[in-house]
């Protein structure tokens, strides 16, 4: 961690929904007139496209029909901590876009499936935000935690993930049920091993559940709405949380245990206004005293 250059990072599976939370920072950061650096999760795969297929099929060929982009393997992370300690060190780093369809291609001029080249941050920034997979991964190779000042979960009950996965896929990327699925059943062991883990590193962590039937997430027509939902959230460390004050602010809101409240999931982004706004001020009041 770095006073004078904080780091936020919002960690996350595929369809467990991090871009809303992206999203609700990046209203605060204009709010507040804060000047964010962000990189992406996308931007630290090891493979492009093609090359990731390729890599895909030398697996299966040798016997191992796990890996996927959860994989440790398959990223970048010991470039990810480097920019993670060097940002906190300097407030310089570097980073990338990886493109993932037409429009990005337009935007910046590379193919999708590809990666642009890496590119230095603006100077003077207050914070580095962090979006995607592996935002919290603590293993032999690196500790990503140890270099973050806030640290975001992102986990909807797992049939919910599903869900919200398939809708988008199908939607944005043309792809089947049936491919969708398979990429999940691909992904289930590096799930396990690779992404639930970090979800113990996290400081506050954010699930989603419906209240509607989701069994079967395979043949759901609908994602379930956020008025169909409850988001619980959970605090590591409660100190300083002031419960009382997100109780008054949020209505049908209770305590679950001392360390958790559950909210009407149409209230997330005002839960999350009210909880990180103060967060962001203390992290960059307290880069510029530094």
């Amino acid at each position: 961690m770095s006073k004078k250059h904080p780091i936020i990072s919002v960690t996350g599976s595929s369809g467990a929904g991090t871009s809303t939370v992206k999203d609700t920072f990046e209203q605060i950061f204009r709010r507040e007139g804060v000047k964010a650096v962000s990189i992406e999760g996308d931007a630290f795969h090891k493979y492009d496209r093609q090359q990731m297929k390729e890599e895909l099929e030398k697996h299966y060929a040798a016997g191992d029909p796990t890996f996927s982009h959860f994989s440790y393997e398959a990223n970048e992370l010991k470039e990810l901590e480097r920019v993670f300690r060097e940002y906190g060190e300097t407030g310089r780093g570097r980073t990338r876009h990886y493109v993932h369809n037409e429009e990005e291609a337009k935007k910046y001029g590379v193919p999708p499936g590809k990666f642009t080249e890496w590119k230095e941050f603006e100077p003077g920034s207050d914070l580095l935000f962090y979006e995607g997979l592996h935002g919290a991964v603590k293993n032999d190779e690196v500790d990503l935690p140890k270099y973050t000042d806030l640290k975001i979960g992102v986990v909807p009950v797992v049939n919910l993930e599903w869900i919200q996965k398939i809708h988008r896929d199908k939607a944005q990327r043309g792809y089947t049920t049936e491919a969708v699925t398979d990429v999940i059943l691909r992904r289930m062991h590096a799930y396990v091993h690779c992404i639930m883990p970090q979800f113990t590193e996290t400081d506050i962590n954010f699930q989603r559940v419906p209240v509607v039937d989701t069994s079967n997430p395979f043949i759901a027509r609908w994602i379930p709405t956020p008025d169909e939902s409850l988001v619980v959230i959970r605090f590591k460390n409660p100190a300083g949380i002031d419960f009382s004050y997100l109780l008054s602010m949020i209505h049908d809101s209770w305590m679950s245990r001392a360390n958790s409240i559950v909210i009407p999931g149409g209230k997330m982004d005002l839960a999350m206004q009210l909880i990180f706004t103060p967060m962001v001020h203390r992290l960059v009041s307290e880069s510029k005293r530094a």
